[in-house]
Order: C-alpha cells, then sequence, then structure tokens
C-alpha cells in the first residue's frame, strides 16, 4: 500500500485511512460488530490511521472505536485523529466553538470515549469567527505541551488561513472534500498544503457513494436528513449525477476493476501530499477502496478517467446553502 507523510513532522501511514463517520449511522444503519470487522480487515491490510469526530453520531463513532481498543488491550495500533468545535447554542442551533475551554472540555470527552491518553492528531472541525486563528493555535500548542495531542489540524478551511496558522507552528494535515466531483481544492489548497509540508486529507473521495458500483439511489435518504437535502442528491440533480457518472463505471469495467478502486486511485494520484479517508460499514466496499490505494496509477489511465469526468460535470453545489456554514469559502 502507498504510504506518505502525515505532515512535515508526522509519521509515514498508510495513504488510506479510515473515514469513521460511517460507524456512526450517518448514510445508514450499522451496526458495532460490522464497525469493529471493517478495523479488523484495515488493520491486517496495512492500514494504520483512522479518523473520527467528537459528533460523529454525537459520541457514538469514538465508543465504537474505544469498545475494539478495548477488546485488544487497549493500546492503538491504529494513529488517530479526532475533531472538536461544532457544537449547539442556547437556542438548539448549529454553531461553533474554538474557545480553549470547549475544545479541551471536547477533547476530554473524546480521549475517555476512545480510551486513550493522548490522540495523534487534533482537528479544528470548523473556525468560530470569533477568535484569530493565531489564536486557535496557541490554544492547540498548550494542549500538546499537556500531552493531550500530538499534531494540530484544521477542517475546511481557506489557504489564507493555513498559512498564518503555519506562521505560529506546523499544521500537520488539512482535511477537506476532495473527489473527482468536488475539485476546489485544486484552487489554491493543494498547491500551499505542498508548499507547507501539510497533509491534503481528502474526504468524501467516492462521492459519498455516487463514485462507486453500487451509488445511492434517489429517494434512499429521508428529505431532511443530510444526504436528502444535499443538492446533489435531491431533487432532478441526483439522477443526473447518476446519468454523469456511469462513464466512470464503465471505464471501471473495461479496466476490470471496481468503480470506488478508480475514485481512491486519482484522488491519490493528483499530489504527494494528499491522504483520503473514505468511510465504509462494509468489508467487501473496504477491499475496492484498497485496491485504489496499492500504487500509483498509470498516467495514460489519469487522463482517461479526466475525460471521462472532467472538471465541472457534477450538477449541484456540493452543501447547501444551511450546510456551507462554517466551511471557509476561498476562489
Amino acid at each position: 500500500m502507498l504510504r506518505r507523510k502525515l505532515g512535515a513532522e508526522g509519521p509515514e501511514v498508510s495513504a488510506l485511512g479510515i473515514g469513521a463517520m460511517s460507524f456512526s449511522n450517518f448514510y445508514g444503519p450499522v451496526t458495532v460488530d460490522q464497525s469493529h470487522a471493517v478495523l479488523d480487515a484495515a488493520l491486517d491490510a496495512g492500514v494504520d490511521h483512522i479518523d473520527t469526530s467528537n459528533v460523529y453520531g454525537m459520541g457514538v463513532s469514538e465508543t465504537t472505536i474505544g469498545e475494539w481498543l478495548k477488546k485488544r488491550g487497549g493500546e492503538s495500533p491504529y494513529k488517530i485523529a479526532t475533531k472538536a468545535s461544532i457544537t449547539r447554542d442556547a437556542d438548539g442551533n448549529r454553531c461553533y466553538d474554538n474557545s480553549p475551554e470547549h475544545l479541551e472540555q471536547e477533547l476530554d470527552g473524546s480521549l475517555k470515549r476512545l480510551g486513550v491518553d493522548r490522540v495523534d492528531l487534533f482537528y479544528i472541525h470548523r473556525r468560530d469567527p470569533r477568535f484569530e486563528i493565531e489564536e486557535v493555535m496557541e490554544s492547540l500548542l498548550a494542549l500538546r505541551a499537556k500531552g493531550k495531542i500530538d499534531q494540530i489540524g484544521f477542517s475546511e478551511i481557506a489557504p489564507t488561513s493555513l498559512r498564518r496558522a503555519a506562521a505560529v507552528a506546523p499544521v500537520a494535515a488539512v482535511q477537506s472534500e476532495y473527489s473527482l466531483q468536488t475539485r476546489l481544492p485544486e484552487l489554491g489548497l493543494i498547491q500551499t498544503c505542498e508548499a507547507l509540508g501539510t497533509a491534503l486529507v481528502a474526504f468524501s473521495s467516492v462521492g459519498r457513494g455516487l463514485l462507486s458500483d453500487t451509488p445511492p439511489q434517489p429517494g434512499a435518504f429521508p428529505p431532511a436528513s443530510f444526504m436528502g437535502s444535499n443538492p446533489r442528491f435531491s431533487g432532478g440533480n441526483h439522477e443526473r449525477n447518476l446519468a454523469a457518472s456511469e462513464a466512470l463505471r464503465d471505464l471501471a469495467r473495461d479496466v476490470g476493476v471496481p468503480t470506488a478502486t478508480l475514485a481512491i486511485a486519482w484522488v491519490l494520484g493528483q499530489s504527494p501530499s494528499i491522504l483520503t479517508i473514505p468511510g465504509t460499514r462494509s468489508t467487501a466496499h473496504l477491499s475496492e477502496l484498497l485496491q485504489g490505494a496499492e500504487s500509483t496509477m498509470d498516467p495514460e489511465l489519469l487522463l482517461e478517467i479526466e475525460k471521462r469526468l472532467p472538471v465541472g460535470w457534477c450538477h449541484g453545489a456540493r452543501y447547501s446553502d444551511e450546510q456551507m456554514k462554517g466551511p471557509e469559502h476561498y476562489c
């Protein structure tokens, strides 16, 4: 399997990690046994990092991982990343809190659920406009000094914010959605990560299932859910995107690999600074993802994928107006 640095000062890890949002029923029902089977199979295949968050299932994802670690004796064979800052105000509205008190309180809860004393990577899940990013870096450095975290990361930030943060101390990783259907990081974020030695950790690299052999079908998600209200999976866009992405499934059949394999390999082929953390509830689907991280893709195949799904092919914005509150806008 391909291996890459998790930040200039960080460890070398498998280029593909496990995105553990899928352990929290976000994409559909999942049992603890299914999640544990994924962790077992990934470890056997050489995967050695996992990504979770305090808000994935409101602690369910972290608890599931912690139970798996406890069965193994407590010590983690995975490098563990988690996140904090997404919360609710007094009226129940989603908001963000980057205060040092909130971050440490939430981190302490994550450590307890995971059953560990420290995490290898701690992300600010979303920026809080009340705090300058330099202030937030100082808060994170204080957590590191206490031995609770090793490396520092941010999710969904702009290249300019990354440069400001890195001027205070190295930022190991920036997490951003990146796939054949979401190409925004190419407009400055990938380049900035390369220049600073920061890993770009790509999530949803299989397009939330759209870039697979068994994409979700119209009506699969409740209208009020995240997926049911997402512009790419609602209205007529879902049907349009199924039709458009068939070109990649045709290519996968011609090449003789699963479609998800091509999607993962394409993302990893865009820069040596990129890692990816797809999520899955299925060990069978995990094997398809793993194939995409086995080696670098033939440049001619990369070009053919670009021809089949050129930039701008996908119908609808990646997030609704409400879902877009939090990620930093750039370009």
